[in-house]
């Protein structure tokens, strides 16, 4: 029997994701019954009864008794400017390890999603977001100036101040100048809803703790757009200006690269830039700091003392003193060792669920499904640009794409691949999810072998005496599927035997993280199991609009937008009719408009599957230990979220 059903009860509750936010609609500073204002009324109550103690670490306490540490008033933002995190079950304790294992610093997210710190971050049901670093903000009436306040007082893990000028000098002297290697986030530009032009947004200080950004024409989902493409909007000035040319000179940043460890500079500033969290030496505003190096065998990130966060009895968060990464080399130790009770947290796919669900009792820990916007948990992208001529004009035939779909037994993927959770359907939206499209999930699934073959031949794919088709012209066709990790190999397998009953070879290949990121840039993944999981294509394009490169299936289409047409593949057809349907979005002057447009997007996907799916969503499963406490056991697990970090870790504790 299908466990479908407590998944799709799930899906339910993001229902409402559709709707956004109403950004001319300000949000007030921050009380003591929330950290949503507007909200407050529906707080959860917390719990009694909870040994509290100091309204600090007692290791922060000793330091300040020592006088190596300032006061804990003096430590954090202004009274009225603290935020209050709501706690999930109770307040908490301190002290204890969050412990987890990761494959190394390649697996940067698996700790900077759950510790990050937005500007604004998206509300507990998706639909739009609510203060966090930022303490309120106002929009004038036809949303173009966006009035956003910090909060007095508040400073960096070093105890420095963070002002208004950290936001400005990130803004003027590295997200403008892509030191980091980013582009200018899409989120900053707003669009002539006439001409379809592209302005960059002005951003000012007002005074220590004000800042505005003025927008060209309407912006009506600026602060959702920032919340996804531009999470955090600042940058420690006082660090940064130490090492960028701009302010030493580039032998020097070249000098301070090699006494790092990097033989690049670029590569240095974009990772000091970017994924700054994994380096003791920076200054942050999360939770937890880094005190180790990323490349040892233990990563170690310890309590921010600054935090600027308490829970609603006034105590300083985080609960927690310490996240402990450990190294493995397969990926397939982190379950054991969670068996094993060496990880009080960690994140698992359906794929492990009966043998977690078995092992709860006799491994002290509890198994959380958090739902996905999942279009898929066992699909494949076709790139559209792939490099070899012959292929992307296979792959661009909605024949051949059919073929793939048809010629796999879906109810054999499910089974074996999510443990009978998932059902049988092509990938697409969810139901209860914007941009669900009636039918979309029984497209090309039913399991049609002799339409396959059919389709196939007539393509010109004829068998050889071996049994394998070639191309029309009678040279060798190899679909090669290229993958960062062993995750997908039991669907891999099943979907090979299926591939190979067609009289198509398939091969894959698993390469390292960072190299699967370079041939992706190199357009050198024809195909992929990369799935598509998204609350609504409207905050967040990037998987479904080829606006740079990211996602498999449109490859260097996502080139050619993101470097102005000067490099890539020019976008053609359907593929151009969706970056046109974006650019009218992004110039939309109201919500329904929005989202009328958004679903135009979702129907131009339905009609061309460049995502094949074989199995629907699963839960993302949540594995923590009796003892690890506060964590939701209902919540999205959605990138735009933040995954793990949508629950707000710095309130997990360990209940002693």
């Amino acid at each position: 029997m299908k466990k479908s059903g407590m998944l799709w009860a799930l899906l339910l509750t993001i229902a409402v994701i559709f709707a956004g936010c109403d950004g001319n609609n300000a949000a007030a500073p921050d009380t003591a019954k929330s950290n949503d204002p507007q909200k407050a009324e529906d707080s959860k109550p917390v719990a009694s009864g909870v040994s509290t103690g100091s309204k600090e670490a007692p290791a922060l306490a000793k330091l300040v008794e020592e006088g190596k540490l300032p006061k804990l008033e003096e430590r954090m933002p202004a009274a009225g400017d603290i935020m209050v995190e709501q706690v999930a079950e109770e307040i908490g304790q301190y002290g204890g390890d969050w412990t987890m294992a990761w494959t190394g610093p390649g697996d940067k997210w698996a700790v900077g999603q759950p510790t990050e710190e937005a500007l604004f971050r998206f509300n507990a049901d998706g639909t739009g977001v609510e203060p966090n670093v930022a303490k309120s903000y106002e929009v004038n009436k036809d949303s173009t100036v966006f009035t956003i306040h910090l909060r007095e007082g508040m400073k960096w893990s070093d105890g420095v101040p963070f002002t208004a000028d950290d936001v400005l000098f990130y803004w003027e002297h590295m997200l403008t100048k892509e030191t980091f290697g980013k582009k200018i986030y899409d989120a900053y530009y707003s669009v002539d809803p006439v001409t379809g032009e592209r302005a960059l947004a002005e951003v000012k200080k007002v005074d220590d703790y004000t800042f505005t950004v003025t927008h060209k024409y309407p912006s009506v989902q600026f602060l959702e757009r920032v919340a996804i493409d531009n999470k955090w909007f600042f940058a420690p000035a006082h660090f940064h200006k130490t090492i960028l040319p701009e302010f030493v000179g580039e032998a020097k940043t070249a000098e301070i690269a090699k006494e790092w460890g990097y033989e690049d500079a670029k590569a240095f500033l974009v990772d000091t830039g970017y994924y700054y969290w994994l380096h003791p030496q920076i200054p942050t505003l999360r939770a937890w700091v880094a005190s180790t190096d990323p490349n040892s065998d233990q990563f170690v990130m310890q309590r921010n003392p600054y935090y600027w966060k308490t829970d609603p009895e006034g105590h300083q968060l985080p609960y927690l003193d310490r996240i402990v990464v450990t190294k493995v080399q397969d990926p397939s130790q982190i379950l054991l060792g969670t068996l094993a009770g060496n990880y009080n947290l960690a994140t698992y796919g359906a794929k492990d669920f009966t043998i977690l669900k078995e092992n709860e009792k006799k491994g002290d820990f509890r198994v959380l499904p958090w739902t996905q916007p999942s279009w898929t948990s066992a699909g494949i992208q076709l790139n559209q640009t792939t490099k070899d001529p012959k292929l992307r004009q296979l792959f661009q035939d909605t024949r051949f794409r059919e073929a793939l779909s048809i010629g796999v037994d879906r109810n054999e993927i499910t089974e074996i691949v999510t443990n009978g959770i998932a059902d049988p359907v092509q990938a697409s939206v969810p139901e209860g999810v914007f941009g669900y499209q009636e039918g979309w999930a029984q497209k090309w699934a039913e399991f049609d072998p002799d339409r396959a073959n059919q389709l196939l031949d007539e393509i010109g794919l004829k068998r050889g005496k071996d049994g394998f088709r070639t191309f029309p012209d009678g040279s060798d066709l190899t679909l090669t599927d290229i993958e960062s990790s062993t995750n997908a190999d039991s669907f891999l397998e099943l979907l090979k035997k299926y591939f190979e009953d067609m009289g198509l070879k398939f091969n894959v290949k698993v390469v390292e993280s960072g190299a699967f990121t370079d041939m992706k840039y190199a357009n050198e993944v024809p195909i992929n199991t990369e799935a598509i999981s998204v609350a609504n294509v409207a905050f967040r394009p990037d998987t479904l609009v080829p606006l740079r490169v990211i996602t498999p299936w449109f490859g260097h289409y996502g080139l050619y937008t993101e470097s102005g047409g000067k490099e890539g593949v020019k976008p053609e057809g359907d593929v151009a009719k969706i970056l046109d349907l974006w650019s009218q979005l992004k110039a939309s002057s109201s919500k329904d408009e929005i989202n009328r447009i958004a679903n135009e997007i979702y129907k131009v996907h339905m009609d061309n599957q460049w995502v094949i799916g074989y199995a629907g969503p699963t839960p993302t499963l949540v594995v923590a230990s009796n003892q690890m406490r506060n964590v939701p056991e209902k919540a999205v697990w959605a990138d735009e979220f933040r995954s793990l970090g949508h629950g707000h870790p710095a309130q997990f504790y360990l209940k002693q």
